[in-house]
């Protein structure tokens, strides 16, 4: 069947609803680009562009937000890979458990996890009973700081991440995998890194892509720990400036289709693949 043979199958009302959508998401946009184009009056320029992209904190906040995510990706999959792999495997019956675990941070505002953890990890670690000190404030150090941003980070795109890799786990026979390399004499890591994962590739970018957004884009956490981030970067240059955030927001959001075309190249026809099995 051709392909404009299906799109005449589709009902009416389907293309109605379609086009709503996509004018939803396109209107704003393109108000948001119209509007960044006109810094200049009467006159369509990349002005404003040129001086956010000018701007020293511009380069110094967006490097920092992508080294962070980066970091959060990394500690996320080393974290949430071994874990949804050995619930699949070994424990079914605690699946329940670990789902609403990962749903929390959609009930937890941001707030609360930011001032919990300034309150836990800004006092020193001591011995219990004594006044023997471990370790100082995490936030009294950069990297402490930092560790802790990562980590906030991480609870965010909990939910995210770990769905994408459950998914990903859905579409692949982990039992038989494991079992072939167990045959072959591999052990856990091997089989997690050279087997697990590279089956997983699809899944892991999708939730690496959700969390990079979620880190460039987040304002409280890095606001109230204090670290020199894109997203507090951001809203400051909004209280003062009007057309550089739209162009810088523009950008992001490019930045973002830029990244899903990425994966759509890298991970092409793995979905098919996966479901022919």
């Amino acid at each position: 069947m051709s392909v404009l043979a299906r799109l005449r199958k589709i009902p009416f009302w389907s293309w109605v609803w379609f086009i709503l959508g996509v004018l939803y998401f396109i209107l704003p946009l393109y108000a948001t680009l119209d509007f960044s184009l006109r810094m200049q009056r009467d006159t369509l320029g990349f002005r404003s562009y040129e001086k956010a992209f000018a701007d020293p904190q511009f380069i110094k906040t967006f490097t920092y937000s992508i080294t962070l995510a980066i970091a959060t990706i990394i500690a996320s999959i080393i974290l949430i890979v071994p874990t949804a792999y050995w619930i699949r495997l070994r424990l079914p019956e605690a699946r329940r458990i670990v789902e609403f675990i990962t749903l929390l941070p959609f009930v937890i505002p941001a707030i609360i996890l930011v001032f919990g953890l300034i309150r836990v990890y800004s006092a020193p670690f001591k011995i219990p009973f004594t006044d023997v000190v471990l370790l100082q404030s995490l936030t009294t150090f950069k990297f402490g700081t930092n560790i802790l941003v990562v980590a906030g980070y991480m609870v965010l795109g909990l939910p995210y991440m770990y769905r994408s890799v459950d998914t990903g786990m859905r579409t692949v026979d982990v039992r038989t995998l494991t079992e072939a390399a167990q045959s072959l004499g591999a052990n856990w890591l091997t089989i997690i890194v050279r087997v697990i994962l590279p089956n997983l590739r699809a899944a892991l970018l999708s939730g690496a892509l959700l969390t990079f957004a979620i880190v460039v884009g987040e304002v409280v956490l890095a606001s109230f720990l204090g670290v020199p981030a894109f997203g507090p970067y951001l809203f400051l240059l909004g209280q003062h400036r009007a057309y550089e955030p739209a162009a810088l927001s523009f950008v992001t959001f490019l930045l973002t289709w830029v990244a899903m075309g990425i994966i759509q190249l890298v991970t092409g026809g793995q979905g098919q693949a996966a479901g022919a099995h």
